[in-house]
Parts: structure tokens; sequence; C-alpha cells
């Protein structure tokens, strides 16, 4: 256990990127009631997680990361879970029949309520307001009384993850993850998709492996684990009263943990020597993410690594790349270098979104797929470069046939982006594109095994 940590000892450091409530009172009293609530998740569930993450660390599994940029009030219905839910199950056969590796499956689902901003104040028509923060701290519309952080909206946000935790375990144990249900699994407008044939193929062969297993006698029934799949949540842990009221100790270990969430990371601008963030996540024993951009350097990860990771534990840390498609081949081999030279068992995985958001010239922000892929293809060629290990990919990304990254085989345009775009933050993916990311990514891991059994050979 972290020494001279509280969970609120954070507050002895310097704390970016949280709200300035106006009522102290209503604070405290919203918290406190926070408090009382039952844990999100459990210990024993963040644990199971870091013993995945140390399989995806050692080479021996992979992990698929993804979810919305931002959760909504608006938009929470059991429909959208399940897109996206089922999207992530579709990614993740692809992944597994491709690699013969399993897949450790992260939602970004069930908590991303909270935003980062680069500024805390915008601007419309001469009217200057707070920044939208996430739903969880005001509203998106663009009026006073909806952008004065209210402190009622983070029971709002639990009670909405844990409905779709309840949801989402429901449908991870309850049958729907059955692989017998792999067709099924298809959306409707996945049709329109070139990689939907693909994707077809892939599940006419694995119906037909189960096929054969149930004439051997193998069957959900004799092999439990046919019948369903584990699947984590995950956030930034960025609101951090929000995080401290939903702290407790393990009962079985003493151990502090984070129940908000089985993971949570740290973003780009909360991610500094003195942060109250990093002061927050080094004393809980959930695995932590880590966002790594162009301004950070060496000297600095490492540092960092032994604030938030002393004992060197395996899954416990995954640095979660964000650079940009250009940037990546010139930034990400000195942190390689420098972790490996450390002896540093950790998780790298890529997150080929933040670093390519664009704007189009109609306005809206977007994110071209060519340039999402290029990130990932030079994500695996630093570490093919370097001998190390790529292991996973965090993706923003929805179920619904959205229209915000343009590009793919569905070719979405400029032009088309007015058609269905309803993200709250920034531009997901839809089904069709991450698809098309899971198959093309499949090659790439394919790839990877052809170099390490030349290496080995």
């Amino acid at each position: 256990m972290a020494t001279n940590w509280t969970p609120e000892s954070w507050k002895t450091q310097e704390a970016r990127q949280l709200p300035d409530y106006p009522d102290a009172n209503a604070l405290d009293g919203a918290l406190s009631e926070l408090s009382k609530y039952p844990p999100l998740v459990f210990a024993g569930e963040a644990r199971a997680l870091k013993a995945d993450l140390a399989q995806v660390a050692a080479g021996k599994a992979f992990l698929l990361q993804g979810g919305d940029c931002a959760e909504s009030f608006a938009e929470f219905h059991p429909n959208t879970i399940r897109d996206t839910f089922r999207v992530i199950l579709q990614m993740a056969v692809v992944l597994t029949y491709a690699s013969k590796m399993p897949i450790v499956k992260v939602g970004r689902m069930a908590g991303q309520f909270a935003k980062p901003r680069s500024a805390g104040t915008e601007e419309l028509g001469g009217v200057s307001l707070p920044s939208y923060r996430g739903d969880i701290i005001n509203d998106i519309g663009f009026e006073a009384a909806g952008r004065s952080p209210d402190p009622q909206r983070m029971i709002r946000a639990y009670n909405q993850a844990a409905a779709t935790l309840n949801l989402l375990r429901a449908f991870a144990q309850g049958g729907y993850a059955n692989l017998h249900q792999v067709h099924a699994w298809t959306l409707d407008f996945m049709g329109r998709s070139p990689w939907a044939a693909q994707y077809q193929a892939v599940a006419d062969r694995i119906g037909d492996a189960l096929d054969f297993m149930a004439a051997c006698g193998i069957n959900p029934q004799t092999v439990p684990q046919l019948n369903g799949t584990n699947f984590f949540t995950s956030h930034e842990a960025l609101l951090l009263p929000y995080e401290q009221a939903l702290t407790r100790q393990d009962s079985l270990t003493g151990g502090w943990y984070g129940l908000s969430a089985h993971m949570l990371w740290i973003g780009d601008r909360t991610r500094f020597e003195g942060s109250a963030h990093v002061e927050y996540l080094r004393g809980i024993g959930n695995p932590i993410g880590l966002k790594c951009g162009p301004s950070l350097e060496p000297d600095a990860l490492l540092r960092m690594l032994d604030t938030l990771d002393p004992a060197r534990e395996a899954g416990r840390i995954t640095l979660i790349t964000r650079y940009g498609h250009d940037k990546i081949e010139k930034h990400l081999p000195a942190l390689v270098r420098a972790v490996k030279r450390e002896g540093r068992p950790v998780v790298w995985s890529c997150d080929p979104m933040h670093g390519n958001v664009v704007k189009a010239a109609n306005g809206y922000k977007t994110r071209p797929f060519d340039r999402i892929l290029a990130e990932v293809r030079g994500f695996f060629a630093v570490h093919r470069a370097e001998g190390t290990h790529g292991g996973g990919i965090h993706a923003e990304m929805t179920g619904q046939n959205v229209t915000e990254c343009t590009g793919g085989a569905i070719d979405i345009t400029e032009q088309g982006l007015a058609d269905r775009y309803h993200t709250h933050c920034d531009p997901r993916l839809n089904a069709g594109q991450s698809i098309e990311l899971a198959f093309l990514l499949a090659e790439m891991l394919n790839q990877e095994m052809r170099e390490r059994e030349k290496a080995a050979a």
C-alpha cells in the first residue's frame, strides 16, 4: 500500500481541470450521499483485470479499450449501451481469431462523464460562460444556469453508471456474449460496409468450429466460458471529489480501491509532477492508465512510474500513447527505450484518436480514418524496431450509425459529417469504421507474430 496516502491527500497537491462549485454546502451534501452508496465495482474485479493486463504486458494477450468520448444523460438508452457493447464483441472476435490470443475487453463506459478543457470559459456572441466539462459537472447548452457546476449531477451520473453496469454484466454473463451468437451481433447498417462480408466469413468459420466442438461434447453447458465473457469498465479519473467519494478499503486485503470503475486513467493535462490526480491514483490498487503525449519526456515518465508503481507490478500500468499520425515515430521511441531499459512491466496501448483531430471546411471537428490508421501503423512500427510489444488499442467509438470521422471503407466525406453528427465532445468511429479498424489491426498483429516467431527461430 502507498505510504503517507489517504483518499483525500490529493487535496494537498495542485488540482487542475476541476470545476468551481458555487455552493460548498451543496457539494458537501452530494459527496456525503455518494460516500454512503454501494461501490459500482468490486476490488476483486479490479484485481482480475490487473491479472489479465499482466498477460498483455507479457505479450500473451491484447487489450481492446473503447467506448464513448463522453457519456451523456440525454443519450442514455439501453440500445445505445447494447450496440456499443456488441461492436466491442465483434472487434474482439476479429482480433482473437487473427491473433490466437485472449482479448482483454475494457469499455470507456459507465463513468466517462467528465472531460478536460483547454480553457475555463468559452465565448459565444459576446457572452462568456464556464466551459462545458461533461454532464457530471454542467450542461452542454450555452445558458448561464446550466453551465454553473451542479453537484447533484454526480448523483445522476452514479445512478446512470450503476444502471449501465447492470446491463453490461447481464450482456456479458447472461448469454448475449455466447459465441454461438456471433452472427446475431451484426448491426443492421453494417451491411453497407465492405468489411461486413469479411466479418460474416469469420463468423461462419467460428460457427463451424463450434459445431465441431459441440459434436465432441464441448458446449456452453460443459464449458461455461463459451456462454459469456469478462468485460471491464474504465474512465478518466478527472473529477476527484467524485472519485474520492467512491473510494473504499478492501475487506480482504486492506488496500484502497477506486470503485467507480475497474480501471482509471490520468489524462495528458493532469499528468505532471505535483498533480493532485497523480497523488490520488498512486494510492489505489486499481490498474492505472497514463496518457503519454508529445510533451512527456522519458525522465519525467520514469519518475511518474516510480510514483505510481514503485513495486513494478505487472498489469498495474498501461501507457496510452496519443501523438498524432505525424509525430508518433518521432517521439515514442525515446519513451519505449527508457521503459525497456528500466525493465518496467507495462502495457503499451495506442490511442490513435486524440492526436488526429482536424476541423473540416464546414466547421465540424473530425478525425480522418487514414490518419487514425497511420498512427496505429506507426505505433507497431516503433515497437517492432525496439523489440517491444505493442499490446493494445484505445479508441473512441460507438455502436451508433454516426457520421463523425471521415473516411474508411464507407467513405464518409466532410460534406456528410452533418448527416448524423451526435457527439457531445469529440468525433467517434462508428460501427463500420470500428470493425474495419479491427480487421486492419488484426493484419498488423499477424505481422507482429510472424516477426516474433522469426526472431525466436
